[in-house]
Protein backbone atom coordinates (compact mmCIF):
# COMPACT_ATOMS: atom_id res chain seq x y z
CA UNK A 1 0.00 0.00 0.00
CA UNK A 2 1.26 3.46 -0.66
CA UNK A 3 0.57 6.78 0.19
CA UNK A 4 0.07 9.30 -2.71
CA UNK A 5 0.46 13.03 -2.80
CA UNK A 6 0.53 15.48 -5.67
CA UNK A 7 3.17 18.02 -6.72
CA UNK A 8 2.27 20.82 -8.59
CA UNK A 9 5.54 20.99 -10.75
CA UNK A 10 4.06 24.39 -13.00
CA UNK A 11 1.65 25.43 -15.75
CA UNK A 12 1.99 26.13 -19.67
CA UNK A 13 -0.15 27.76 -22.23
CA UNK A 14 -1.78 25.12 -24.74
CA UNK A 15 -4.03 25.59 -27.91
CA UNK A 16 -7.31 24.65 -27.33
CA UNK A 17 -8.06 23.41 -30.64
CA UNK A 18 -4.51 21.11 -29.87
CA UNK A 19 -5.61 19.56 -26.81
CA UNK A 20 -9.46 18.73 -28.14
CA UNK A 21 -8.93 17.37 -31.52
CA UNK A 22 -12.38 17.31 -33.63
CA UNK A 23 -14.29 18.65 -30.65
CA UNK A 24 -15.85 21.93 -31.43
CA UNK A 25 -15.22 24.91 -29.13
CA UNK A 26 -18.74 25.65 -28.51
CA UNK A 27 -18.21 22.32 -26.92
CA UNK A 28 -14.76 22.03 -25.14
CA UNK A 29 -14.83 25.31 -24.20
CA UNK A 30 -17.85 24.58 -21.71
CA UNK A 31 -15.93 22.18 -19.96
CA UNK A 32 -12.70 23.91 -19.99
CA UNK A 33 -11.31 27.18 -19.79
CA UNK A 34 -9.65 28.91 -22.36
CA UNK A 35 -8.04 32.83 -22.72
CA UNK A 36 -9.60 34.83 -25.83
CA UNK A 37 -6.51 33.71 -27.88
CA UNK A 38 -8.17 30.39 -27.46
CA UNK A 39 -5.15 29.19 -25.40
CA UNK A 40 -5.58 26.43 -22.10
CA UNK A 41 -3.90 26.56 -19.09
CA UNK A 42 -2.68 22.96 -18.44
CA UNK A 43 -1.01 22.01 -15.30
CA UNK A 44 2.07 19.61 -14.97
CA UNK A 45 0.89 17.58 -11.92
CA UNK A 46 3.28 15.08 -10.80
CA UNK A 47 2.87 12.31 -8.31
CA UNK A 48 5.09 10.99 -4.94
CA UNK A 49 3.91 7.40 -3.74
CA UNK A 50 5.49 6.25 -0.61
CA UNK A 51 4.77 2.80 0.47
CA UNK A 52 3.19 2.19 3.81
CA UNK A 53 6.58 0.44 5.04
CA UNK A 54 8.76 3.83 3.88
CA UNK A 55 10.84 1.99 2.01
CA UNK A 56 10.17 3.17 -1.54
CA UNK A 57 9.28 6.59 -2.64
CA UNK A 58 8.24 6.83 -6.02
CA UNK A 59 7.73 10.17 -8.35
CA UNK A 60 5.81 9.80 -11.16
CA UNK A 61 6.63 12.35 -14.53
CA UNK A 62 8.67 15.34 -13.56
CA UNK A 63 7.22 18.47 -15.31
CA UNK A 64 8.84 20.31 -17.70
CA UNK A 65 12.15 21.02 -15.98
CA UNK A 66 14.19 24.08 -16.61
CA UNK A 67 16.79 23.40 -18.91
CA UNK A 68 15.15 24.01 -22.47
CA UNK A 69 13.22 27.08 -21.59
CA UNK A 70 13.94 28.88 -24.78
CA UNK A 71 12.73 26.00 -27.04
CA UNK A 72 9.28 25.47 -25.19
CA UNK A 73 8.84 29.60 -24.55
CA UNK A 74 5.71 28.83 -26.96
CA UNK A 75 4.11 27.26 -24.41
CA UNK A 76 4.93 30.32 -22.14
CA UNK A 77 5.37 28.21 -19.11
CA UNK A 78 4.76 29.50 -15.45
CA UNK A 79 4.72 29.03 -11.56
CA UNK A 80 8.09 26.17 -12.54
CA UNK A 81 8.44 24.20 -9.38
CA UNK A 82 11.45 22.71 -8.78
CA UNK A 83 11.08 18.75 -7.83
CA UNK A 84 13.94 19.12 -5.31
CA UNK A 85 12.64 21.94 -3.49
CA UNK A 86 8.99 20.24 -3.39
CA UNK A 87 10.56 16.96 -1.94
CA UNK A 88 11.75 18.95 0.66
CA UNK A 89 8.42 20.55 1.65
CA UNK A 90 7.35 17.17 2.06
CA UNK A 91 10.47 16.10 4.42
CA UNK A 92 11.99 14.49 1.19
CA UNK A 93 15.82 15.02 -0.26
CA UNK A 94 16.46 14.21 -3.59
CA UNK A 95 18.90 11.33 -2.58
CA UNK A 96 15.41 9.44 -0.67
CA UNK A 97 13.79 8.65 -3.63
CA UNK A 98 14.38 5.37 -4.58
CA UNK A 99 12.30 5.03 -8.04
CA UNK A 100 10.72 7.47 -10.67
CA UNK A 101 8.75 6.18 -13.54
CA UNK A 102 8.54 7.83 -16.29
CA UNK A 103 5.05 7.62 -18.45
CA UNK A 104 6.84 8.99 -21.81
CA UNK A 105 9.63 10.90 -22.83
CA UNK A 106 7.70 14.00 -23.88
CA UNK A 107 9.65 17.14 -22.67
CA UNK A 108 6.48 18.26 -20.97
CA UNK A 109 6.86 15.12 -18.84
CA UNK A 110 10.55 14.43 -18.07
CA UNK A 111 12.53 17.52 -17.57
CA UNK A 112 13.48 17.24 -14.49
CA UNK A 113 14.59 13.73 -14.90
CA UNK A 114 18.27 15.42 -15.17
CA UNK A 115 19.83 18.70 -14.30
CA UNK A 116 22.75 20.85 -14.79
CA UNK A 117 25.57 20.10 -11.99
CA UNK A 118 27.78 23.40 -11.54
CA UNK A 119 29.96 22.24 -13.76
CA UNK A 120 26.78 22.66 -16.54
CA UNK A 121 27.13 19.00 -17.04
CA UNK A 122 23.68 17.33 -17.31
CA UNK A 123 23.24 14.49 -15.14
CA UNK A 124 20.42 12.37 -12.96
CA UNK A 125 18.48 14.11 -10.42
CA UNK A 126 17.71 11.45 -8.57
CA UNK A 127 20.97 9.71 -8.32
CA UNK A 128 19.46 6.63 -5.96
CA UNK A 129 16.57 5.89 -8.58
CA UNK A 130 15.82 3.47 -10.70
CA UNK A 131 14.19 4.82 -13.36
CA UNK A 132 11.88 3.32 -15.45
CA UNK A 133 10.43 3.97 -19.03
CA UNK A 134 9.02 1.76 -21.35
CA UNK A 135 11.01 0.02 -24.29
CA UNK A 136 9.01 1.68 -26.52
CA UNK A 137 9.56 4.87 -25.41
CA UNK A 138 13.31 4.18 -25.53
CA UNK A 139 13.42 3.27 -28.78
CA UNK A 140 11.33 5.72 -30.32
CA UNK A 141 13.98 8.53 -28.77
CA UNK A 142 17.26 6.73 -30.64
CA UNK A 143 15.28 7.71 -34.09
CA UNK A 144 11.90 9.67 -33.28
CA UNK A 145 9.49 10.17 -35.80
CA UNK A 146 8.79 13.63 -37.38
CA UNK A 147 5.56 14.17 -35.15
CA UNK A 148 7.29 13.65 -31.91
CA UNK A 149 11.31 14.92 -33.00
CA UNK A 150 10.52 18.47 -31.33
CA UNK A 151 8.43 17.35 -28.19
CA UNK A 152 11.78 15.61 -27.17
CA UNK A 153 14.80 16.33 -25.60
CA UNK A 154 17.33 13.46 -25.62
CA UNK A 155 19.66 15.28 -22.58
CA UNK A 156 16.43 14.55 -20.25
CA UNK A 157 17.14 10.54 -21.00
CA UNK A 158 20.38 9.68 -21.84
CA UNK A 159 22.62 11.13 -18.84
CA UNK A 160 20.41 8.34 -16.83
CA UNK A 161 20.85 5.62 -19.09
CA UNK A 162 24.78 6.14 -19.40
CA UNK A 163 24.47 6.29 -15.43
CA UNK A 164 23.03 2.49 -15.68
CA UNK A 165 20.00 3.89 -13.57
CA UNK A 166 17.34 3.28 -16.60
CA UNK A 167 15.40 0.11 -16.78
CA UNK A 168 12.99 -0.56 -19.89
CA UNK A 169 9.07 -1.83 -19.45
CA UNK A 170 7.74 -4.36 -22.97
CA UNK A 171 5.06 -5.60 -20.84
CA UNK A 172 2.75 -5.25 -18.11
CA UNK A 173 4.59 -5.65 -14.49
CA UNK A 174 3.98 -5.49 -10.98
CA UNK A 175 6.81 -3.59 -10.16
CA UNK A 176 6.13 -3.70 -6.44
CA UNK A 177 3.38 -5.17 -4.44
CA UNK A 178 0.43 -2.25 -4.50
CA UNK A 179 2.24 -0.68 -7.66
CA UNK A 180 1.75 -1.82 -11.01
CA UNK A 181 2.98 -0.45 -14.27
CA UNK A 182 1.15 -1.26 -17.33
CA UNK A 183 1.31 -0.26 -20.98
CA UNK A 184 -1.29 1.67 -23.27
CA UNK A 185 -0.62 3.51 -26.80
CA UNK A 186 -2.32 6.16 -28.82
CA UNK A 187 -0.78 9.51 -27.71
CA UNK A 188 2.85 7.75 -28.18
CA UNK A 189 4.01 4.37 -28.24
CA UNK A 190 4.10 2.60 -24.97
CA UNK A 191 3.21 5.00 -22.61
CA UNK A 192 3.26 3.67 -19.26
CA UNK A 193 -0.21 3.87 -16.92
CA UNK A 194 0.61 3.52 -13.08
CA UNK A 195 -2.00 2.08 -10.76
CA UNK A 196 -1.37 2.34 -7.33
CA UNK A 197 -3.13 0.76 -4.59
CA UNK A 198 -3.78 3.60 -1.77
CA UNK A 199 -5.50 2.70 1.94
CA UNK A 200 -8.79 4.07 -0.43
CA UNK A 201 -8.48 1.87 -2.65
CA UNK A 202 -6.81 2.06 -6.23
CA UNK A 203 -5.05 5.30 -7.93
CA UNK A 204 -4.32 5.22 -11.50
CA UNK A 205 -2.41 7.97 -13.29
CA UNK A 206 -3.20 7.85 -16.88
CA UNK A 207 -0.73 10.32 -18.16
CA UNK A 208 -1.36 11.69 -21.58
CA UNK A 209 -4.23 8.98 -22.23
CA UNK A 210 -6.51 11.01 -21.03
CA UNK A 211 -4.98 14.35 -19.97
CA UNK A 212 -8.11 16.34 -18.03
CA UNK A 213 -11.41 15.74 -16.81
CA UNK A 214 -12.77 16.32 -20.27
CA UNK A 215 -11.08 14.21 -22.36
CA UNK A 216 -12.95 11.40 -20.31
CA UNK A 217 -15.59 11.10 -23.04
CA UNK A 218 -14.18 8.75 -25.20
CA UNK A 219 -14.29 11.05 -28.66
CA UNK A 220 -12.14 13.65 -26.78
CA UNK A 221 -8.98 12.86 -27.91
CA UNK A 222 -5.86 15.52 -28.41
CA UNK A 223 -4.76 16.49 -32.11
CA UNK A 224 -0.82 15.38 -30.13
CA UNK A 225 -1.88 12.03 -30.22
CA UNK A 226 -0.15 10.25 -33.11
CA UNK A 227 -3.44 8.00 -33.86
CA UNK A 228 -6.82 9.21 -32.92
CA UNK A 229 -8.48 5.55 -33.19
CA UNK A 230 -5.91 3.69 -31.02
CA UNK A 231 -6.59 6.04 -28.27
CA UNK A 232 -10.24 5.62 -28.86
CA UNK A 233 -9.67 2.21 -28.51
CA UNK A 234 -6.96 2.43 -25.45
CA UNK A 235 -9.33 4.59 -23.71
CA UNK A 236 -12.08 2.58 -23.95
CA UNK A 237 -10.53 -0.31 -22.88
CA UNK A 238 -8.86 1.57 -19.88
CA UNK A 239 -12.44 3.45 -19.04
CA UNK A 240 -14.18 0.17 -18.85
CA UNK A 241 -11.93 -1.20 -16.29
CA UNK A 242 -11.76 2.33 -14.31
CA UNK A 243 -15.40 2.18 -13.94
CA UNK A 244 -15.96 -1.54 -12.85
CA UNK A 245 -13.34 -1.00 -10.37
CA UNK A 246 -14.06 2.43 -8.96
CA UNK A 247 -10.71 3.72 -9.48
CA UNK A 248 -9.88 6.91 -8.36
CA UNK A 249 -7.84 9.08 -11.93
CA UNK A 250 -5.55 11.77 -10.84
CA UNK A 251 -5.01 14.19 -14.26
CA UNK A 252 -1.62 15.35 -15.31
CA UNK A 253 -2.29 18.24 -16.95
CA UNK A 254 -6.33 19.42 -15.50
CA UNK A 255 -5.51 23.36 -14.31
CA UNK A 256 -8.26 22.93 -12.22
CA UNK A 257 -9.35 19.10 -11.31
CA UNK A 258 -7.26 17.15 -9.45
CA UNK A 259 -8.49 13.75 -9.53
CA UNK A 260 -11.91 12.44 -10.28
CA UNK A 261 -13.65 8.85 -10.82
CA UNK A 262 -15.25 8.01 -14.11
CA UNK A 263 -18.76 6.85 -14.52
CA UNK A 264 -20.40 5.06 -18.09
CA UNK A 265 -23.72 6.99 -19.39
CA UNK A 266 -25.14 5.17 -22.08
CA UNK A 267 -22.17 4.40 -24.21
CA UNK A 268 -19.92 7.06 -23.42
CA UNK A 269 -18.27 8.01 -19.60
CA UNK A 270 -17.91 10.94 -17.69
CA UNK A 271 -15.88 12.51 -15.01
CA UNK A 272 -17.90 12.04 -11.61
CA UNK A 273 -16.77 12.69 -7.95
CA UNK A 274 -14.45 15.41 -8.90
CA UNK A 275 -11.69 16.85 -6.35
CA UNK A 276 -10.57 20.68 -7.57
CA UNK A 277 -6.95 22.28 -6.60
Amino acid sequence: MFNVTTIESGYFMADGGAMFGAIPKRAWSRKYVCTDDNLCSLAMRCVLAVSSDGKRKVLIDLGMGDKHLSQANYYQPYDLLNIADALDSHGYHSNDITDVVLTHLHFDHCGYATLKDVNGDVIPSFPNANYWLSGQQWRNILSPNRLEQDAIFADNILPIQEAGLLHLIDEDTMLYDGFRLRLFDGHSVGQLVVYIEGKDGVIVFPGDLIPTSAHVSLEWISAYDLCALTSLAEKQRFLEEAESNNYMLIYYHDARVVKSKVKKINDNYKATDLHYS
